[in-house]
């Protein structure tokens, strides 16, 4: 179940860096959006655990990380190299479309990550629980992606 915890706090720290987020109960629903349940006592041992901290957002007092963490994050491409080693994915095409198939609950991590390291053969993704969606504009950066996602999975 570890994993699952991984994948959970990677995407509070997303939420964080794209949202405002003031209440624990916000942040209930912004990760049951992304396809985690989770119960109040597991979102409060998630705050602690991140040492999230209140700050002013816009105007308001809103969640953030600790500057530790930031420090610490890795870049997109360290981190979606780590989640294809981790996580078993299977992939397969379709028109220009890769479809990638992993653990529940995973996908948006992975999509995350690919969008943080900004490869410009991808035209974008959408994930769901388990399967993620990942579009190009030609069949080379499409091949070319799939040797590259493929590869730290072997």
């Amino acid at each position: 179940m570890e994993v699952m915890k991984q994948l959970r706090q990677r995407a509070i720290r997303d939420l964080l860096e794209q949202r405002i987020i003031r209440t624990q109960q916000e942040l209930a629903v912004a990760l049951r959006e992304r396809g985690f349940g989770t119960t109040q006592a597991t979102i409060s041992r998630d705050v602690a655990e991140l040492g999230l901290i209140k700050t002013t957002r816009g105007g308001t007092q809103a969640y953030a990380l600790p500057p530790r963490l930031i420090e610490a994050e890795t870049s997109g491409e360290d981190r979606l190299r780590k989640l294809l080693h981790e996580l078993p994915i299977e992939v397969h095409e379709s028109g220009l479309l890769l479809v990638l198939r992993t653990l529940p609950g995973s996908a948006h991590a992975i999509a995350a990550a690919l969008d943080r390291a900004r490869w410009p053969e991808v035209a974008g993704s959408i994930a769901g629980d388990d399967t993620l969606f990942v579009a190009f504009s030609d069949r080379g950066s499409l091949q070319r992606i799939r040797r590259r996602l493929l590869r730290p999975a072997e």
